[in-house]
């Protein structure tokens, strides 16, 4: 069972009125600004007798108080200040806490301790290479790996870990390292791992109970998203079709779900021809790898409330049916996206856009749309507005911490 259990937060800063309930590893994931680093803040806040405690600067636009709460092993433990006036708090049974701040990488790497979590920050320190725990002359993300390593060594047990982007500093396979080594620092001895990331390294997407979608309005301030665990099918799918690339739909404020490599290698240039930069808009092309994975990834998408659109071949010309395997596969899509979030390309994408090549259709596809010159077919310009208009009514940061 996870050490927080239940985590309540009214009045801070984005977080207006939020509830958390994270598992033994618990990945923020949202666009800078949504409020990830909001709730962790708060979560430090609350259970370490070391941080400050909320100023008048940290209540919520319109609240007249700071409300942060926490269920630990059945009982409640709070915070509840209107600054500067009044305070009360209750850590009875709050559990040791670490807290890994992205402005303290290059230096200290973690932030001040006080009480509980004493004994777990002096095995940090202890790895730094002066045996102080100031990293200043080392690499501030080699240097959280270090830190985490020796929590390992010294089996720490019963451990809050808060961690603000892991992937500071670090090249792609010290990041898969240090995902390893949270993971396991939160199956050994009751440890608890949350942290707020853009990497999609850090994302166990076989295991989507373990993501919080951190969103921000204007109007709601931060708001978590919390998915359902995937069946046992679905996440052994999720763990062999996700790699770190198709992973950014969890990074993404819209997605289209392609089929294969030609689509996904055209689909740039109709966003740049329509005069639209689908960076800028955060918009993911996502290759699934063929039509029948199609349903998973918009399965996954639903769970997490992620707008998309998915453009698959029908495989059969108008007026005529498709093969039996076809007409299944472009059922569950339907059945899985619904027919607004679905453009079908009659009778497929290649006749669409005038690909005649039989043979290197990716590369073919690139001569074709390169230049910035061709006619964008109907379909695909369906298909953009369409995701366009998904990615602007999503929720948009703004100041959110």
């Amino acid at each position: 069972m996870a050490l927080l259990e239940r985590v309540t937060i009214t009045g801070y800063r984005s977080a207006r009125d939020v509830v958390l309930e994270p598992g033994d590893l618990c990945a923020l994931v949202g666009e800078s600004s949504s409020g990830k680093s909001t709730v962790l803040s708060a979560i430090w806040t609350l259970l370490e007798p070391a941080a400050p405690m909320p100023t008048g600067d940290d209540v919520s636009r319109g609240a007249e108080r700071v409300h942060i709460e926490a269920r630990v092993g059945g009982r409640t433990i709070f915070l509840d200040a209107r600054p500067p006036a009044s305070m009360n708090l209750n850590r009875g049974v709050a559990p040791p806490t670490l807290f890994f701040p992205a402005n303290l990488r290059p230096s200290t790497v973690l932030a001040p301790v006080r009480g509980s979590a004493e004994r777990a920050a002096k095995t940090v320190r202890a790895a730094a290479p002066d045996g102080t725990g100031d990293w200043a002359a080392g690499d501030g993300g080699i240097a959280l790996l270090h830190a985490v390593e020796a929590l390992l060594e010294a089996r720490v047990r019963g451990l809050v870990v808060l961690i603000e982007e892991p992937e500071l500093y670090l090249s792609p396979p010290a990041q898969r390292l240090l995902f390893r080594l949270l993971r396991r620092l939160s199956e050994r001895g009751r440890n608890q791992v949350l942290y707020s990331t853009h990497a999609p390294v850090f994302l166990g997407v076989d295991r989507l109970d373990e993501l919080v979608l951190v969103r921000h309005g204007a109007r709601t301030g931060t708001t978590l998203v919390q998915p359902e665990a995937l069946s046992q099918q679905q996440s052994f799918r999720a763990l062999a079709e996700f790699d770190a690339e198709r992973a950014e739909i969890f990074l993404s404020r819209a997605v289209v779900l392609v089929e294969g490599r030609t689509e996904k290698l055209v689909l740039p240039f109709v966003f740049a021809a329509l005069g639209i930069d689908s960076d800028r808009e955060a918009i993911t092309v996502v290759n699934c790898g063929g039509k029948g994975n199609i349903p998973l990834f918009a399965e996954i998408c639903n769970a997490c409330s992620i707008p998309y659109v998915v453009v698959h071949d029908r495989d059969a010309p108008r007026g005529k049916q498709p093969a039996e395997g076809d007409r299944i596969a472009n059922a569950l899509i339907a059945r899985a996206a619904g027919r607004r979030r679905t453009v079908m390309m009659v009778p497929d994408f290649e006749r669409v856009v005038g690909l005649t090549a039989k043979r290197g259709k990716p590369a073919a596809a690139w001569r074709l749309f390169q230049s910035g010159n061709g006619e964008v077919p109907a379909p695909l310009r369906q298909a953009v507005e369409r995701v366009v208009a998904a990615a602007r009514r999503a929720p948009r940061t703004s100041r959110g911490g």
